[in-house]
């Protein structure tokens, strides 16, 4: 039976603050959008419910809570009704994907009168459970394929240390210079003119900083302009092998070297082109640039921005990089490009299982 989200689950409303959680003891949990905050002394759902994340980060995202428990106010109770399961509510409002009602510029935030029409398939409690049952065996599935993609990285992140030591203390005292005289380009691009509603299905790549992650890209959420478009980007023309810097926002300091599929290519004013052909491996730049001790020299340069945190072009270029012989940096490059053979292996079976059933 065709129905929708309404007709099988009530929305509820929470006043509670995460200040009202702090130095509390009590025996009840209360959640937000991050998960577990915290106990305090009462409860306002004494059932199995869901809750959707309805403002500010992480809107959409949504977690199946216990009994006696409450939620605060960023986050909006769905309340089963009698004809559904709550896991198998969890996971319809899970595959909706409630994100793209979102409104707001500031804080973006969504609300039940806007999704409550989504449709679905409703069948007897026992195919509920059937369902379920698949679904948490695909979710095991899941969790064991992002657990190996942690380990993955964390080999090449000790192969890095191992073989180079602390990019920032030096300790292995290798020869270093800025990163103005190790690249041949740095350099961002901008916003087309129409912004996200000039966007198109396909064409030349438009990258993103959601799209730049540390030491792998996210298609996801890749733009897609037109070529008149992209001629008016041909200051910042992604090429094989570029590295990718993200030089703002909450995702600043984050970097990958750009996959070839997704060339011809340009990036906005958030991505900055960090091109390296002669001195360094741009493998090697990704993994000294993601190390966690670098990744905090990066973080406090960006904080000192005046309005939000930011690097810009000369902090970017005064930037001291060890550079270790050629050769070992193209064995370690070599060891990353094997890792990446599982890594992809790895990351396709996730994007194909979650493509089907999320």
């Amino acid at each position: 039976m065709r129905v929708r989200l309404e007709d099988v689950c009530e929305k509820e409303s929470s006043k509670l603050k995460q200040s009202d959680v702090i130095d509390q003891n009590g025996l009840y949990p209360v959640y937000g959008a991050s998960g577990y905050l915290g106990n305090i002394n009462t409860y306002q759902q004494s059932n199995y419910y869901i809750a959707v994340v309805k403002d500010g980060a992480g809107i959409g995202r949504t977690m199946l809570l216990p009994p006696e428990s409450s939620i605060i106010g960023t986050m909006q109770y769905l309340i089963p009704k009698d004809n559904v399961l709550p896991e198998y509510l969890y996971y319809v409002v899970k595959a909706k994907h409630l994100e793209k009602y979102f409104s707001g510029a500031t804080i973006p935030h969504i609300y039940f009168k806007d999704y409550k029409n989504e449709q679905f398939d409703l069948v007897s409690f026992e195919e509920q459970r059937v369902i379920i049952n698949r679904l948490k065996k695909i979710e095991i599935i899941i969790d064991n394929l992002s657990k190996n993609l942690l380990l993955l990285d964390e080999l090449v992140r000790a192969r890095f240390v191992e073989m180079f030591g602390d990019p920032v203390t030096n300790d292995m005292l290798w020869n270093t210079d800025v990163l103005k005289d190790i690249c041949t380009k740095i350099g961002s691009g901008s916003t087309p003119r129409g912004g996200k509603e000039s966007y198109i299905d396909e064409g030349i790549s438009l990258i993103r900083s959601m799209n730049v992650h540390n030491a792998y890209f996210e298609y996801k959420d890749l733009a897609h302009i037109t070529l008149d478009q992209a001629e008016k980007l041909n200051n910042v023309v992604v090429e094989h092998d570029d590295l990718l810097f993200n030089i703002t926002g909450a995702s600043v300091a984050r970097c990958c070297v750009v996959p070839s599929d997704v060339l011809p290519a340009r990036v906005n004013q958030h991505v900055c082109i960090l091109r390296c052909r002669e001195k360094i491996n741009p493998i090697f730049l990704q993994e000294l640039l993601v190390n966690e001790n670098y990744q905090g020299k990066l973080l406090q340069i960006a904080k000192s921005g005046a309005t939000r945190e930011a690097i810009n072009k000369q902090q970017l270029e005064s930037l001291e990089i060890m550079l270790p012989p050629l050769e070992l940096q193209n064995q370690f490059a070599s060891f990353v490009e094997e890792i990446d053979k599982s890594r992809l292996l790895s990351n396709h079976s996730l994007f194909l299982i979650k493509s089907i059933i999320f």
